[in-house]
């Protein structure tokens, strides 16, 4: 006796669970093994993801593909060396003036913590942080001897970047001139109605979501950094970077680094960190209201609980880097996925269209219509 079809599906999705579970764990091991190099390759693609407008910008003026690379990566170069002039020094002086003032934030913290249990317990109010003040102080006396170590791994940490930084952009170079040659060669190996829309679905998603992050975390960074500058915020440049770079995470990465940075602040200066707090959700509103809709759109067509699953996924895998590709990686599975089931619905209506045709004529001679 056979069983039903709901049956021999319900088994499948409950095998095809742990096999994914099983291949999630996996990848996340070979990644923790070769992170560096992956990470290094994954920075170095999306550039080249994003460089390449510039490039066919150059090659439609009449530039060949070779001239208009070396253009590019020239420009790349010079903005590089500006930044690292002006910007960089600005952002590693507040960095190391953080790191060294760690212990008397964390003071401050306590004792804060400490007038507000001693106001909640005048009060007779269920709030206890005796506890929470005593893990900050134990933070404190294994923190303090550390911090000259972690302002020389900083300045360790920074030499590192930059020759980082430099193999990055020679590999994106390198990919600009020959990744599209490698790229078809790999796209290749794949059936065609499975090959093809996974590339258009790879280089809509990353080329649209990772240069649309890098405007909306630009101007929140150049939009906040006045803000917090006439507000006269502590190290106001690394803050503002912070949320900047935050926004790199997909819809949740704003609202985190503006609450750590709100948090930080409020401990020191409440007043300060309720203006820091209005100021950047002020200024993530104009960029979520105004400037998101028009520049993302929903182009990843993902349900905003996958989309959370995408990204927790994501971290757990990679870390920071692996929630921010996160989501364009998502988007680009569901639309392949939906492009070959719309290809397997065309294909199956047009063999049934012919079948009618054929069904039609056959019956037309034996009339003796045809």
């Amino acid at each position: 006796m056979r069983r039903p079809a709901s049956w021999q599906r319900l088994a499948i999705y409950g095998l095809s669970g742990p096999v994914i579970a099983l291949n999630i764990w996996l990848l996340g091991q070979a990644f923790q093994y070769f992170q560096h190099t992956i990470a290094v390759l994954t920075i170095a693609a999306i550039l080249a993801f994003l460089l390449n407008y510039p490039v066919r910008f150059f090659e439609r003026i009449g530039f060949s593909r070779s001239q208009a690379v070396i253009i590019v990566l020239l420009l790349s170069l010079t903005l590089l060396i500006l930044l690292g002039l002006t910007l960089v020094p600005l952002v590693y002086d507040q960095t190391i003036q953080f790191i060294q003032r760690i212990p008397d934030w964390l003071n401050t913290i306590q004792a804060q913590l400490e007038r507000l249990d001693i106001w909640a317990q005048a009060r007779k109010l269920p709030l206890d942080l005796s506890g929470f003040s005593n893990r900050i102080n134990d933070t404190i006396e294994r923190r303090l001897p550390s911090i000259p170590e972690q302002a020389f791994g900083v300045a360790l940490g920074t030499l590192s970047g930059v020759l980082e930084t430099i193999l990055i952009v020679v590999l994106a170079f390198y990919m600009l001139l020959y990744g599209d040659r490698l790229w078809r060669g790999l796209i290749s190996l794949l059936p065609p109605e499975i090959g093809l829309p996974f590339s258009a679905s790879l280089r809509l998603n990353f080329q649209n979501f990772f240069l649309t992050q890098l405007l909306l975390g630009l101007f929140m960074f150049v939009a906040l950094t006045p803000i917090f500058v006439v507000l006269n915020v502590p190290f106001a440049l690394l803050f503002a970077l912070l949320i900047g770079v935050a926004e790199l995470i997909p819809f949740i990465g704003a609202t985190l680094g503006i609450g750590t940075v709100t948090i930080l602040v409020m401990f020191q200066n409440w007043f300060l960190g309720l203006q820091i707090a209005f100021a950047a959700i002020f200024m993530q509103q104009i960029k979520d209201n105004v400037l998101a809709p028009r520049l993302m759109g929903n182009f990843t067509g993902l349900n905003p609980i996958w989309i959370f699953i995408a990204i927790l996924t994501g971290a757990e895998i990679g870390g920071f880097l692996g929630a921010i590709v996160a989501v364009p990686l998502a988007g680009t599975i569901k639309n392949t996925i939906d492009a070959i089931r719309n290809l397997r619905r065309s294909t199956v209506a047009a063999k049934i269209t012919i079948m009618q045709e054929d069904a039609t004529y056959t019956e037309g001679k034996n009339d003796g219509i045809w």
